[in-house]
C-alpha cells in the first residue's frame, strides 16, 4: 500500500470521534440507497469522446440489489469505464470493506458538500481509492471520484430530481481519461484522414465524457435474477 494512503489510516485511527461521524454519515446515505431493491430506468445516453463516432441514444438501465446491473443502448456498444457504470452507490458507501476518512469540506455549484476518502480494506481490489462528495443533510452523493488498477481515473457527477428520495440520480456524467480507459472490444477508433500517429496519441490524452439523463424509473417493481444472464 502507498506510503500516504497508510499515513491516512493511521491518522483517522488517532481521530475516532471524527471516524464515528463519518460512519454515521455514509449509514444515512446507504440507508436512502436501500430502499431500492432493484429498477428499471429509462432516458438518453450521449457520448464525447473525441475519437469514437457515438450518436445519441436512446438507453434502459436495470438494477437488481445487491450488484447486478445491465445497461442496453439503441444503436451500438456504450462506452463508459468498468466498475463506473452502475450509479447504484451502495457498494462505493459500503462501510465493512473500506476504511473512511474524513477529508474536511467543499463547495460544488453553490452546495456545501462533506468530503470522504474510502480505502479499501480489500488486497485485491481493482480500486485503490475513492472520494465522495456527500450533501449532509440530504444524504446524497453528488460526486464520487475514483482511482482503480486497470482504468485509471474517472468522475461521476449526480444531479437529482423526484427520484432523491431513493438516490436515484435524474442525471449522470461520467469523465475519464481517455488514454488510461481500455476501449472495449468490438469499438473501432475514428480519426481524421489527415491525422498523424503524434496527433492521435494528443487526442487520446484528452477527457472523455458520457452523459446518462433519465426520464423515469419503474423501482422495486421484482426483476428476476435469470434476465441479467
Amino acid at each position: 500500500m502507498k506510503p500516504f494512503l497508510i499515513f491516512l489510516m493511521l491518522f483517522a485511527c488517532l481521530l475516532p470521534g471524527h471516524a464515528q461521524d463519518v460512519k454515521t454519515l455514509l449509514n444515512k446515505v446507504r440507508a436512502r440507497i436501500d430502499r431500492v431493491n432493484d429498477y428499471v430506468a429509462e432516458g438518453q445516453m450521449k457520448t464525447d469522446v473525441v475519437f469514437i463516432k457515438a450518436p445519441l441514444g436512446k438507453v434502459k438501465v436495470y438494477f437488481k440489489k445487491p450488484n447486478r446491473f445491465k445497461l442496453k443502448k439503441d444503436g451500438g456498444i456504450s462506452v463508459l469505464p468498468k466498475g463506473g457504470v452502475s450509479v447504484n452507490m451502495s457498494t462505493i458507501v459500503n462501510t465493512t470493506d473500506v476504511t473512511a476518512i474524513s477529508a474536511g469540506e467543499t463547495t460544488i455549484s453553490g452546495s456545501k458538500l462533506k468530503v470522504i476518502k474510502l480505502l479499501p480494506l480489500i488486497d485485491d481490489s481493482d480500486i485503490v481509492l475513492s472520494t465522495l462528495y456527500i450533501d449532509a443533510d440530504k444524504h446524497l452523493v453528488r460526486k464520487a471520484v475514483t482511482t482503480t488498477k486497470e482504468n485509471g481515473t474517472y468522475e461521476v457527477e449526480l444531479t437529482y430530481g423526484q427520484y432523491a428520495e431513493y438516490g436515484l440520480p435524474d442525471k449522470v456524467v461520467f469523465s475519464f481519461n481517455t488514454k488510461e480507459y481500455k476501449i472495449p472490444k468490438g469499438i473501432t477508433l475514428e480519426f481524421e484522414d489527415g491525422d498523424n500517429p503524434t496527433d492521435r496519441e494528443k487526442l487520446k490524452n484528452k477527457k472523455g465524457r458520457v452523459e446518462l439523463t433519465y426520464s423515469r424509473y419503474s423501482i422495486n417493481q421484482g426483476l428476476s435474477d435469470t434476465f441479467f444472464k
